[in-house]
């Protein structure tokens, strides 16, 4: 209830500041009625889906929709507030002067200034737009990023080889199964050997699969498809009415990933042959700092593998190839990872810019990185969970080229 009781206190400041920012730059009591109603209404959808509607931990479409409309709404107003509370100050400041100077001596508070409800109003029209266009147009804004990375142990028969990364599809938000359609489509348009999906194929339940299934199935690559579980695939995040209906869920999931064509890696490794040289794929649990699930076992994964082996491994979570993989006995040449899903906001201009709040949390949460001679790619996801949308950083499709080198960087 305090929760509640907080929030309430915030939204309703936020709302008043934004209400003033217009009071001051039009005297139209359609337009105010109009900015009421709306907080109104927003604030009045979010309390009823996440309370009356479901009182749940599952994040449904209805649920992520009034977070999204609340979270835009609130931006627009979080903008203008300090903004307008400044102007207090000074116009307090001011007021006092009044009362103080010897050819006033009356407390008399200064009119808001136009110019700076302006300034605000055009500010807040940024992330509140922003926002608006990522729930519409930016969670289905694919981008197909490309790397060429080289090594001096790659096996020759895999120079050239071409492999498609997908991270966090994250079905139980989707909405649209024509863009969905056109993003698989593009995933295969792209011709690569292997495809390699790294974890959180749902939100919580295994039958938010079900109807993707036949979509996902059209995935096609000349090597095979490859996967692994993401904390979100555990059903961790939902109450269930026991243990053995966890269980089970999991299991229809690992079955779903079967007859999509997936080759499910659970602490496992594979081999893909070229003209007597082979490549190995590890595949670990999910295994993530603080509070997440650490299933993944690396050592047992790579029981069946040699230490001059290249290898790639797949792993949900960067914090695992920070904290455990790039110090591991064996040199794991390339991780492929996901999870952060770039907090699906953030600001990226190629070569000049690339910064999300989600640094403030990972080290390594988007993009190619190398330590220690090795490297990892953290796909910024497919799907998206919590808010629905995404902006500046867009659902990604990664294409990596292997090749046969020395290494520049």
């Amino acid at each position: 209830m305090s929760r509640w009781i907080i929030f309430a206190i915030i939204y309703i400041f936020l709302v008043v500041y934004g209400y003033q920012a217009i009071k001051t730059l039009t005297k139209n009591k359609w337009i105010y009625a109009i900015f009421i109603g709306l907080a109104l209404l927003v604030v009045g959808n979010f309390v009823f889906e996440f309370t009356i509607a479901s009182n749940s931990r599952v994040l449904s479409q209805p649920k992520s929709e009034a977070f999204g409309f609340l979270l835009a709404f609130m931006s627009f107003s979080l903008v203008i507030a300090p903004i307008l509370f400044s102007e207090d100050i000074v116009r307090f400041f001011a007021g006092l002067y009044h009362k103080f100077s010897p050819s006033k001596k009356n407390f008399h508070v200064p009119s808001r200034r136009k110019f700076i409800s302006q300034i605000a109003l055009g500010l807040a029209a940024i992330p509140f737009s922003s926002l608006l266009y990522g729930m519409y147009k930016g969670k289905y804004d694919f981008r197909v990023l490309k790397y060429t990375l080289h090594f001096d142990d790659l096996p020759q028969a895999f120079d050239g080889y071409k492999i498609t990364q997908i991270s966090d599809i994250h079905s139980g938000s989707f909405d649209d199964k024509e863009k969905i359609e056109y993003a698989v489509n593009l995933v295969n348009e792209q011709k690569s050997d292997a495809i390699f999906f790294t974890g959180d194929m749902v939100n919580n339940k295994a039958s938010e699969m079900i109807p993707w299934k036949d979509v996902f199935g059209k995935l096609k690559a000349t090597d095979g498809k490859y996967s692994i579980l993401g904390n979100h695939d555990y059903g961790d995040y939902v109450e269930w009415d026991s243990n053995e209906a966890k269980q089970n869920n999991l299991e229809e999931l690992k079955q779903i990933q079967k007859e999509i064509g997936f080759d499910l890696l659970l602490n496992e490794s594979r081999f893909i042959e070229k003209n007597g040289e082979r490549i190995a794929l590890v595949g670990v649990e999910n295994w993530g700092r603080g509070p997440f699930k650490k299933a993944g076992d690396l050592k047992k994964a790579a029981k069946n593998i040699d230490e001059e082996d290249f290898k790639i491994l797949m792993s949900h979570d960067p914090s695992h190839w920070e904290d455990v993989v790039v110090d591991d006995i064996y040199k794991y040449q390339l991780t492929l990872s996901g999870h952060t899903h770039g907090m699906q906001f953030g600001i990226e201009i190629p070569g000049w810019i690339k910064w999300s709040p989600i640094k403030w949390r990972y080290k390594y949460w988007a993009g190619i990185y190398k330590e220690m001679g090795q490297y990892i790619n953290v796909n910024r996801g497919f799907g998206y969970l919590g808010y629905p949308g995404r902006v500046g950083i867009w659902p990604e499709i990664t294409v990596i080229e292997l090749k046969k080198g020395k290494d520049l960087v």
